[in-house]
């Protein structure tokens, strides 16, 4: 892609925009010091206009050099103790067999809202799919999350889960993010959860 290209979408989204310079200090991380392939800006200028300012522009790819980039190498490169080095994972392993933890993103750009939709707070994931609500994966959350802030020092999702389109081997939905617990009991961290459907295997008994 042109460089000048580049620069006029880089100064259209400002400090939301996130390609291969903002990448480097998160590439770095990973002890690579690589040069992305940089794509085709794979949206039309009226959505890149529209979304510049409550977006993120995000270049995404499935690997740095030969390293591949998946929730899995990251929890690997990260951690999960907040103790030792920030930011990381919060600490928890029910997801290390999931099959999710190792996909990568496509080698495209990305479009991601900051801030959670404030409609959409409390409000089951069924219920924000009738309304087209479209649903990030959880390697594109994270991903995003670290490059954001390896690029700019300030946490996205600090307080605030948000839904992803993966699930679990029941088909449990994936959410993700809440970097800090505002009540101080639980330590910070990348959260991974999944939402317990309800199934014939949750009951109840009588206490006498």
């Amino acid at each position: 892609m042109e460089r000048d290209t580049i620069e006029q979408i880089k100064q259209l989204f400002g400090a939301n925009f996130i390609g291969p310079d903002e990448l480097r200090p998160f590439i770095k991380r990973f002890g690579e010091d690589v040069e992305l392939t940089v794509p085709e800006f794979n949206y039309p200028l009226d959505i890149l206009n529209k979304c510049a300012k409550d977006y993120l522009l995000v270049l995404g790819t499935p690997s740095f050099g030969k390293q591949k980039i998946t929730l899995r190498t990251l929890r690997d490169a990260f951690g999960v103790n907040p103790d030792e080095a920030e930011p990381c994972f919060y600490n928890q392993d029910w997801y290390m067999h999931e099959s999710f933890i190792d996909q990568s993103l496509e080698a495209r750009w990305y479009l991601v809202k900051k801030q959670v939709v404030e409609e959409s707070r409390a409000v089951m994931p069924e219920e924000l799919l009738k309304n087209h609500m479209i649903f990030p994966t959880a390697i594109l959350c994270a991903y995003t999350f670290f490059a954001y802030y390896f690029q700019t020092g300030a946490y996205l999702w600090y307080h605030d889960f948000v839904w992803c389109c993966d699930t679990d081997h029941n088909g449990d939905r994936i959410y993700v993010g809440k970097y800090h617990d505002v009540d101080g009991v639980n330590k910070n961290g990348f959260s991974i959860h999944r939402h317990l459907a309800l199934r014939n295997c949750y009951a109840a008994i009588n206490a006498i």
